[in-house]
């Protein structure tokens, strides 16, 4: 096995890293510092496992990742239930607000790539104001075409940027990384949810007592009802996954 994946397993055939977010911005700092292809970290929650067990094409995808952390809770239970324990969840956010203090001292360049305009324009200000020093070296609203994509791609590489962070929703942020994998020349890219709604003030994120809980799907529901609701439905259909694999053992 890659030494890269020493601490890699499988939950219901899913590839997933068995790191904390210490070990994770490590290995990060790792990719940024070799600067010899375009490193991807994806996060794995339950709505892209089911995507996973759907559309074998996304799976690929996704098992290309050079970084596969834990983005919820539901991934930490299913990790206990098939004997395969993670040491905590590992989202998107948390990353980037790990790496951004970095970026700040070590001089990596920022590129921020997702959300409406005003969003985006809101969380770009307010990073640059809670992490000084970080150089965000360009920005784009999530909201283009494919047939813009080549000029997106061609923004963010004028820019020079070492890290790409992309609030567009899964499954566009895999595919849209899978298919300018070659001409993408940034050094890492990330997705990281709705953390540019946070860094804008649109949502806030859960007390921490909540997320130390694993109870953060709590506070989301009770932010965002309907759309919690509709994901929470839609990730029913993994429970036919689930009762297989069982019975399977």
């Amino acid at each position: 096995m890659n030494e890269s994946y020493a601490e890699r397993v499988e939950i219901m055939g899913c590839p997933i890293d068995r790191v904390s977010l210490p070990t994770a911005v490590e290995r990060i700092e790792g990719f940024i510092a070799a600067a010899d292809r375009l490193y991807q970290a994806i996060g794995i929650n339950l709505d892209q496992l089911l995507k996973m067990k759907q559309d074998p094409e996304f799976a690929r995808i996704v098992s290309r990742g050079d970084l596969l952390t834990a983005d919820g809770q539901s991934i930490l239970w299913l990790g206990r239930i098939f004997k395969q324990p993670l040491p905590e969840r590992v989202p998107g956010v948390d990353i980037m607000c790990a790496l951004l203090p970095r970026a700040a001292e070590k001089g990596y360049r920022v590129f921020m790539l997702g959300t409406r305009r005003e969003i985006l324009s809101a969380a770009v200000a307010n990073l640059q104001m809670q992490y000084p020093g970080v150089r965000v070296c360009g920005s784009h609203h999530g909201f283009f075409s494919r047939d813009e994509e080549p000029a997106v791609v061609e923004e963010i590489n004028r820019s020079r940027a070492d890290i790409l962070f992309i609030a567009i929703s899964s499954p566009k942020k895999e595919l849209f990384v899978d298919r300018n994998r070659e001409g993408l020349k940034v050094r890492f890219a990330l997705g990281v949810g709705g953390a540019f709604d946070i860094l804008a003030g649109v949502t806030a994120r859960s007390p921490l007592w909540m997320q130390r809980s694993g109870v953060e799907w709590v506070w989301r529901i009770i932010q965002e009802p309907r759309r919690m609701i509709r994901r929470l439905w839609i990730s029913r259909g993994i429970l036919p996954y689930v009762f297989r694999e069982l019975r399977n053992r």
